[in-house]
């Protein structure tokens, strides 16, 4: 038995954002939404459009690590629609995280920001999507994320 995960990476998912809209403390932190208006899909195997609709909805904790759950779809280039439900967190230094905030530019690296994308589709050709795990590693933009996606295998 090898403890040792191993992962490959299968494509990269660069969702753009709109302004985000604040619901305000919720008593577990601040509820926040903030659209998904586009962007793309490429890689080896997968290639195509982000849909202008969804959203991700997070809350920022009282210490300030922020859970995220996005739920979107993308086009391929050969016309299958995948739905995508993607969890995950996002943490690093205080001031940093105000940068962000504020939408200025912060080195990706030094901020921790991990999902577990879930896909669902009912093209044949893509149904490898939902028999597999895969985890992401991300990056936020001032208008944009970019999700790194990897196959656990």
């Amino acid at each position: 038995m090898n403890p040792e995960l191993e992962t490959r990476y299968v494509f990269t998912i660069t969702a753009r954002i709109a302004e985000v809209t604040s619901a305000g403390d919720i008593g577990t932190g601040v509820r926040r939404i903030i659209p998904i208006i586009g962007g793309e899909v490429r890689g080896e195997k997968v290639n195509g459009k982000v849909l202008a609709f969804g959203a991700d909805f997070q809350i920022i904790r009282p210490d300030e690590l922020i859970e995220l759950e996005a739920k979107y779809a993308f086009e391929t280039d050969d016309g299958a629609v995948v739905y995508v439900e993607n969890k995950g967190i996002r943490f690093g230094p205080f001031e940093l995280l105000q940068k962000l905030k504020r939408g200025e530019a912060v080195d990706p690296k030094l901020i921790y920001f991990r999902t577990v994308p879930k896909f669902e589709t009912g093209a044949e050709n893509y149904r490898w999507l939902m028999q597999h795990i895969f985890i992401g590693s991300a990056a936020r933009h001032a208008d944009r994320v970019v999700i790194d996606v990897h196959q656990v295998l």
